[in-house]
């Protein structure tokens, strides 16, 4: 392996490293869990994305309490009326 190899898969590292600081903890809970906590916090904010690769899915970012949590399911989940929902193009989280 060349050195510059070396030195890209340490900037690759880095900037992942970045990615993850710069997100906090991210709990991932199942989509029954999540309902319960967006019926929980005050006036929540989700984030919602439908991807569709070979089939379609549902993934949801909320903050409640510090943390940031996620799910995604495989059917759009029935919300609480409550909420403010803003809509990504994509929701990237890290491994």
């Amino acid at each position: 392996m060349s050195n510059g190899a070396v030195a890209g898969g340490a900037a690759g590292a880095a900037v992942i490293a970045q990615a993850i600081k710069a997100s906090g903890a991210i709990v991932k809970v199942e989509p029954l869990d999540f309902i319960a906590l967006l019926e929980r916090a005050e006036n929540p904010l989700l984030v919602y994305c439908e991807r569709r690769f070979f089939s379609t899915s549902y993934q949801y970012l909320m903050g409640y309490k510090g943390l940031v949590f996620y799910t995604k399911s495989r059917t759009p989940l029935d919300l609480p009326r409550n909420i403010e929902v803003v809509t990504a193009k994509k929701i990237w989280i890290p491994a």
